[in-house]
């Protein structure tokens, strides 16, 4: 794993300290990582909703979609 040092002004730092102790990370890297984790996966779903709203329009989605969608997944 590599190592990263990053400078944060004091509020900040007193934040990520509060965030550590009140939500049970271990250490402030645990918790930098989970925020990392997150906002890659928000930016994921940026992609596909982008992805999606550009795609062209399809059948529209009703119960017979989903029962359908169930019965392949069952076999």
């Amino acid at each position: 794993m590599s190592t990263m040092n990053i400078s944060l002004p004091e509020p900040l730092k007193r934040f990520v300290d509060e965030q550590v102790a009140s939500r049970g990370y271990g250490t402030s890297s645990e918790y930098v990582r989970e925020l990392i984790r997150k906002d890659q996966d928000r930016q994921r779903l940026r992609t596909l909703l982008l992805a999606g709203a550009s795609s062209p329009e399809r059948e529209p989605v009703d119960g017979a979609y989903f029962e359908a969608l169930r019965g392949r997944v069952r076999r």
